[in-house]
């Protein structure tokens, strides 16, 4: 039988750490990361480097003792792949190869590449291939240094220039007609944002692979893809959820909202990866509410988060309200998770995995449906009963009278949501009560 299965590559993990930059400050944990992205991408990792130094080296990051180390490892254990966890500039990349014999490449690269091969709809292969030519781009001159420098003198100078000139123009071609194209769609999805636009909308936020898939299935009996690796989701999911609202003693009424899954963040995600996910990631700034969902097993939580915070200002949703929902419950010691809740005193507390508080998850989305809302009065024609079953999706139905030239219904509703009343339709009248 033939064999089939993909040949791991035997990797090496480089990680250099400088407390004076704030760039390049790492934590050995950086490498475990750091790990389970390599082994998500498909390789096989047989040891890791860390080195501390205040003296950043320009031509290899690290230095040249080390530099020689990682060498004799890679000779002597047939490794094939060395990934840094600090980002490299070209110059950097071809020294560390002429030093190390093998294919040297950064975190950046290497998350590109996982997004490559979970990329399945056609936005989040172009949005893919954009980012990849975008980081290609300044890094072409490593690629055809042996054109013009393998033998030297008259004659060999030319040709490496001249690839070099032809592959930017076309990589500079093909990006122009990704952005065109990455526009279309993104004026597409604007089109369908508006569709949506009456409803409340909730996006699900937070670092790569603590739960946010799982928590949308819980709430909605979706079948979005789950697995346990980073950026097992990249395109967005959107699912409908159906909430009862109500006051104790009155009817209770089913309000639609929209809960949305997103692309994962991570520690340096790279900046060309976030511009051309932005059409992507605008479900985010347009929504309503934002679940940051954190993993209270990790011990890193508090920087995952700072590292959501960071990357929801760059895209622009940095002013949303948030409701911190500390996920993976089930797996937290009594001790840490009591000193959590100590320190987040208003978060939700749940395992989406094991179903655990989910009713208290949905009484706090439940309050953010109704804060701020205002008691209104709305008149309808005898049979308009299209805005009438609009009114019970936007808002909170307090009465409703079945008059001899009207329907009156009495309700409870946002000043954003009784806009959009106004703006969508026009066979009423309104006034506030």
């Amino acid at each position: 039988m033939l064999e089939t299965a993909k040949k791991l590559e035997r990797t090496v993990l480089v990680c250099y750490s400088n407390r004076k930059d704030k760039d390049n400050y790492h934590t050995e944990e950086s490498l475990d990361e750091l790990k389970f992205l390599a082994e998500t991408a498909g390789a096989y990792v047989v040891k890791s480097f860390f080195q501390e130094n205040e003296r950043y080296d320009s031509r290899y990051m690290i230095g040249k003792g080390k530099v020689t180390e990682i060498a004799e490892f890679v000779q002597d254990n047939e490794i094939s792949l060395v990934i840094f966890e600090n980002e490299l500039g070209y110059t950097q990349l071809r020294n560390l190869e002429q030093k190390i014999k093998c294919k040297i490449i950064d975190k950046s690269n290497l998350i590109l590449d996982i997004f490559a091969s979970n990329a399945r709809t056609a936005q989040s292969k172009l949005q893919v291939e954009l980012a990849q030519l975008e980081y290609t781009l300044p890094r072409l001159t490593r690629q055809w240094t042996h054109l013009s420098k393998q033998f030297g003198g008259i004659g060999t100078k030319g040709p490496g220039e001249t690839q070099i000139e032809t592959d930017r123009r076309m990589i500079g071609r093909r990006i122009s007609a990704l952005k065109e194209k990455l526009l279309r769609v993104s004026e597409q999805r604007k089109t369908q944002a508006a569709e949506r636009g009456r409803f409340f909308r909730i996006s699900l936020v937070g670092y790569t692979n603590v739960g946010k898939s799982t928590l949308l299935n819980s709430l909605t009996n979706a079948d979005v893809y789950v697995e346990n690796k980073l950026f097992a989701t990249l395109d967005t999911s959107t699912r409908s959820l159906e909430i009862s609202v109500g006051k104790r003693g009155k009817a209770k009424y089913p309000k639609k909202v929209l809960i949305s899954d997103t692309v994962g963040f991570i520690k340096n995600l790279p900046h060309d990866l976030i511009e051309s996910f932005k059409s992507t990631l605008a479900e985010v700034v347009e929504s309503d509410l934002l679940l940051h969902v954190i993993d209270a097993s990790n011990g890193s939580f508090r920087e995952q988060m700072e590292v959501v915070r960071d990357t929801l200002e760059e895209i622009g949703a940095g002013g949303k309200k948030i409701i911190n929902v500390f996920n993976k419950v089930d797996l937290t010691g009594d001790d840490v998770l009591d000193e959590i809740r100590s320190e987040f005193k208003v978060g939700v507390f749940i395992s989406a995995g094991k179903g655990l508080n989910m009713k208290m998850l949905m009484e706090r989305i439940k309050s953010e449906l109704t804060v701020g809302n205002t008691d209104r009065i709305l008149r309808l024609k005898p049979d308009d009963h299209k805005n009438l079953s609009l009114i019970y999706k936007l808002a909170e139905v307090r009465d409703v009278k079945y008059l001899k030239n009207s329907i009156k219904v009495t309700f409870s509703t946002s000043d954003r949501n009784f806009s959009r009343l106004k703006n969508l339709q026009e066979s009423k009248e309104l006034q506030d009560n």
